[in-house]
């Protein structure tokens, strides 16, 4: 007698039936991880492609954890091979898909890896087109929530909008998780350019944070020749660590603080001396021209118009005569500065009270301990009603 027995490819067919899609999706991020550990970009970005292929034909929302991980590494394996503008398109049908599924830990990841590809190609009007138009909801991962602030944060220092970057900045640096050191070392990086053009100079303890001294460093050397309003001190800095400000993307800001540098000066300047030539002002901010003290002459007209310092200028004598400070505390100064400061605990409480957790059905807990006090105040009742007829049946 003659029995069937089932074929290598049968048992195959089979055992990929068999198999759950979120396992399959797991095996490939594994796989997509170990490939890029072992530094084999280009086998990784064929991996990823694939397991794009195959998580468009799934639609489980079991499977929305594991696919804003993949969605991650796979962006991240093409930023690694140089060919980000490739995947634009596809990143955009997905982020597409997650809306309409309103899957929206997907749409985090993919907000924030949508404005990473245009960010790394200096698209910055189309970041802030897309981060305009893109569906608002409560955050649901607090590193997505800090990757974003920092895109932001970006966006908004280009536009000349430094308040908002640098409240974005700082709370990204607040926000990011302590092991990921150079999330952290970028944000500060960023904030402390935004906070020199804002005009003000960032402590010293922001460059001596625990594993962030030696990148900070140039940073660091450039804030103290912003804060003494040295002009050549700040040109040599820019000059000795223009490698690192070109890798860092900040290159354009640090020429922008060029002017904040001669404001620092001439506000220095101002409050040593009540009167200084115009040719000695040019010559203690060091202006390598050909004609310095025409360049220093307007130059002082423009901090005088803007509020920078407060002077007047002898163009008779080509002077420039300083009035005397008053007292600060008479002005609206320190009112504002208190007031800014408040602002700052008040939206920081505000933060802390949207970002705070609860454990799930809490809601439900209080409303069945209601409705046995309902049914316990009930009891009593009936009890007192009939404690009282018992009375007067007695009578």
């Amino acid at each position: 007698m003659e029995v069937d027995t089932p074929s290598a490819t049968n048992q195959v067919v089979s055992s990929k039936q068999n198999i759950l899609p979120e396992l399959e999706i797991f095996a490939y991020l594994l796989v997509l991880i170990y490939l890029i550990d072992q530094k084999q970009y280009h086998e990784a970005k064929r991996c990823s492609l694939d397991a794009i292929s195959r998580l468009k034909q799934l639609n489980r929302r079991t499977l929305d954890v594991l696919a804003a991980r993949l969605y991650f590494y796979y962006s991240y394996s093409y930023e690694l091979t140089d060919s980000l503008v490739e995947i634009r398109g596809t990143l955009l049908a997905l982020h597409r898909t997650a809306t309409l599924r309103h899957d929206e830990l997907g749409q985090e990841t993919l907000l924030n890896l949508l404005l990473r590809n245009y960010l790394h190609y200096n698209l910055y009007d189309q970041a802030e087109k897309l981060r305009s138009k893109a569906p608002r909801f409560e955050a649901h991962s607090n590193q997505q929530f800090s990757r974003y602030l920092y895109y932001l944060g970006r966006i908004r220092t280009i536009q000349l909008e430094y308040t908002d970057a640098k409240e974005s900045l700082l709370q990204a640096a607040r926000k990011a998780p302590v092991s990921a050191r150079g999330f952290r070392i970028q944000c500060n990086k960023w904030a402390a350019i935004v906070r020199l053009l804002l005009g003000e100079i960032p402590e010293r303890t922001t460059f001596m944070q625990n594993g962030m001294k030696a990148a900070l460093r140039p940073y660091f050397e450039l804030t103290n020749a912003v804060r003494i309003g040295d002009l050549e001190l700040f040109r040599r800095v820019a000059d000795k660590y223009s490698k690192t400000f070109n890798t860092d993307r900040t290159h354009n800001l640090i020429v922008r603080l060029r002017h904040n540098v001669i404001r620092t000066g001439l506000r220095n300047i101002s409050i040593s001396y009540s009167r200084i030539s115009l040719a000695d002002v040019a010559a203690k901010l060091r202006l390598n021209s050909d004609t310095p003290v025409a360049d220093a002459e307007s130059i002082v007209a423009k901090a005088i118009r803007d509020g920078a310092i407060d002077a007047t200028i002898d163009h008779a004598n080509g002077w420039m005569l300083s009035k005397e400070t008053g007292d600060i505390y008479s002005t609206n100064e320190p009112q504002l500065a208190f007031n800014s400061r408040i602002a700052f605990c008040l939206n920081m409480h505000n933060e802390a009270v949207k970002a705070l957790r609860f454990p799930p059905n809490a809601h439900k807990k209080e409303r069945e301990s209601a409705e046995k006090r309902r049914e316990r105040q009930q009891q009593e009742q009936e009890l007192a009603k009939h404690i009282a007829e018992e009375d007067d049946d007695e009578f």
